[in-house]
C-alpha cells in the first residue's frame, strides 16, 4: 500500500459502504485441503466522511476469508464501537478524529468514547479481539463478526491496550502494553500479561521519557522492550488545531528493557539516534545480547514535523534493520544495522518462533526503483540461514496487504506452510486473496480467491484455525 498523504489518487483508500456475505467464491488454482480456517483483516473504513481526518482514525471494518476443503467464502462487518453506534444513530459524523472533540454543528451526545477498533484482530484464549491502541480490546464473535463489546478481563485491564500484543508460543500467555496511561498525550505506560485461560496475571506502570506514539514493542523469552521514539503526542498541539502527533527528532530515541518477571522500577534504558519503527519482525536472546529485527525509518512517515513541514519520503521508507542491546552493562546505547535496502512494511514470521531466533520472515514490499510514495506491490521472503531474499511482484498498479503465515500443521518445521495476502487489483477495482507456498513466494501464488468488490487498504490480520 502507499502513503495516503502522498497518494490521494489511489482509490483503494476510500471506504466501502456495505456489509455482505458471499459463498462459493471463484478459486483459480487449487486451495490446499489442509488450509481450513479464516484469514481476518482489520482496517479503517469510516462510516461518514470527516474532512481532513487522518486515515488512522477511520471506523474499523473486519474482513473474513474462510477456507474449507478447497472452497472459500467472505464476510465483512463494521466494528460497532460506542462511537460507531452514536454516529449511526445520528446519521452523520460527530467526532473530528483523534481525541473526543466534536465537529461543528454535530448533535449533542453523551458518548465520549471515540475508539474505532480498526488496527488488528487477534485470537487468544478462545476469544477474537479487535484492537486499536487507545482503547480496550473489543470482543468479536468469530463466526458472525458481530461486536460483543469491550473486554476488560474482569477489570484486570486499566484502559489503553496495544494493537500488537505478543503471544508466547511456549506459555500461551499474551503480553501487552498501553501508552497514554495517565490520559491523552501523557508519558504514562502500562505493561502486563494475560494467561492462556484469559486471566490478567500481572500489571506494571511506569513513565516513559516523553509522550510518544508507541505502536509496537519487543518481546523475547526473558525480556520486554519499549521503544520510545520521537513521534510525540502533544495536548497543546491538539487543542490549537495542529497535529496531535508530530516528529521531534531532537528528543532522541530511548528503549526501556524490563525482565519478563521483573518490575518496571528495575527497567534499564538505552539511548540511540532518532528513528522510528511502526512494526517489529521478531526478537530473541543470544547470551548477554538481545537482538531485534525491526522495520526502521529515519523519520516517521504519515505524520508532519512539529513545525508543520512534511516528512521526507526517502527518509520515511522502512527497511529491515537489526537492533542489538548488550545487557552486560558495558554500554547504555544500542546499535542499529540495516540488513537489507528493500523498502517495505508489515513484517511477519512463523508465529511459533515469536520471541525465539527465527530463520524465515516476510514483508510487504515496494518494487525497487518505484516512484516515492508508491504502492506495496510485492512480497519478500527473507531466509536468514541461507542468507538470501526472494520476491514476488504483482502486475503494475496492483497492491498487496500484510502477508500472514499459516503452518501446514502444528508440528511442521518453521516456514513449512502458506502465506496469505489480500491483493487489490487496480484495473478491476476489486480484491483477491492470494495463497503462496511460504518459502517459494517467487513462484507466485498457487491459488487466488476472487472477490467481486475491493477490500480497502487496512492494517493487520491473522489466521484463526477452524473449530
Amino acid at each position: 500500500m502507499a502513503n495516503p498523504a502522498e497518494a490521494v489518487d489511489i482509490s483503494n483508500y476510500g471506504p466501502i459502504h456495505s456489509e455482505c456475505e458471499v459463498h462459493d467464491l471463484k478459486v483459480n488454482g487449487a486451495l490446499p485441503r489442509e488450509l481450513n480456517g479464516s484469514l481476518l483483516r482489520n482496517g479503517p473504513n469510516p462510516q461518514f466522511d470527516v474532512p481532513k481526518a487522518h486515515w488512522f482514525a477511520g471506523d474499523g471494518m473486519l474482513h473474513s476469508f474462510t477456507l474449507e476443503d478447497g472452497k472459500a467464502s467472505y464476510r465483512n462487518r463494521w466494528v460497532r464501537t460506542p462511537k460507531f453506534l452514536a454516529e449511526h444513530d445520528a446519521g452523520r459524523a460527530i467526532f473530528s478524529g483523534f481525541g473526543s472533540q466534536t465537529l461543528p454543528g454535530a448533535p449533542a451526545t453523551d458518548v465520549t468514547d471515540t475508539g474505532v477498533a480498526n488496527t488488528n484482530i487477534v485470537w487468544h484464549g478462545g476469544r477474537l479481539l479487535a484492537l486499536e491502541e487507545a482503547h480496550l480490546p473489543t470482543e468479536i464473535d468469530r463466526h458472525t463478526l458481530a461486536t460483543l463489546g469491550y473486554r476488560d478481563y474482569d477489570g484486570g485491564l486499566p484502559g489503553a491496550f496495544t494493537a500488537h500484543p505478543k503471544i508466547d508460543p511456549v506459555t500461551g500467555e499474551m503480553i501487552f502494553f498501553g501508552y497514554n496511561a495517565n490520559g491523552p498525550f501523557t508519558s504514562g505506560m502500562t505493561c502486563g500479561a494475560i494467561d492462556a485461560g484469559g486471566v490478567v496475571t500481572r500489571l506494571e506502570r511506569f513513565d516513559a521519557p516523553y509522550s510518544s506514539m508507541v505502536h509496537d514493542f519487543i518481546v523475547t523469552s526473558r525480556h520486554i522492550l519499549f521503544p520510545i521514539l520521537p513521534l510525540t503526542g502533544s495536548m497543546e498541539r491538539a487543542r490549537s488545531g495542529r497535529p496531535a502527533f508530530a516528529w521531534e527528532p531532537e528528543k532522541g530515541a530511548y528503549v526501556g528493557v524490563m525482565k519478563r518477571g521483573g518490575k518496571a522500577s528495575d527497567m534499564v534504558w538505552f539511548r540511540g539516534e532518532a528513528c522510528y519503527v511502526f512494526h517489529v519482525m521478531n526478537a530473541w536472546e543470544d547470551g548477554d545480547l538481545i537482538i531485534a529485527d525491526v522495520m526502521q525509518t529515519e523519520e516517521a512517515p504519515l505524520f508532519p514535523h512539529a513545525d508543520g513541514s512534511a516528512p521526507d519520503p526517502l527518509k520515511s521508507r522502512a527497511r529491515l534493520c537489526r537492533w542489538t542491546f548488550d545487557m552486560s552493562g558495558r554500554t547504555d546505547t544500542f546499535s542499529r544495522t540495516y540488513l537489507d535496502d528493500l523498502a517495505g512494511e508489515f513484517p511477519r514470521i512463523d508465529d511459533r518462533r515469536a520471541g525465539l531466533a527465527n530463520r524465515h520472515g516476510w514483508i510487504a514490499c515496494a518494487r525497487p526503483g518505484a516512484a516515492r510514495g508508491g504502492l506495496f506491490d510485492g512480497i519478500a521472503h527473507f531466509d536468514a540461514e541461507a542468507g538470501r531474499r526472494r520476491e514476488h511482484f504483482l502486475p503494475l498498479g496492483d497492491a498487496t496487504s500484510e502477508p500472514v503465515f499459516v503452518p501446514r500443521s502444528a508440528d511442521a518445521p518453521e516456514g513449512d506452510g502458506w502465506l496469505l495476502s489480500v491483493v487489490w487489483r487496480a484495473a478491476e477495482n476489486r480484491s483477491d486473496l492470494a495463497v503462496f507456498n511460504a518459502t517459494e513466494v517467487e513462484a507466485g501464488p498457487i491459488a487466488t480467491v476472487e472477490l467481486g468488490h475491493r477490500v480497502p487498504f487496512g492494517f493487520h490480520g491473522n489466521w484463526v484455525p477452524a473449530g
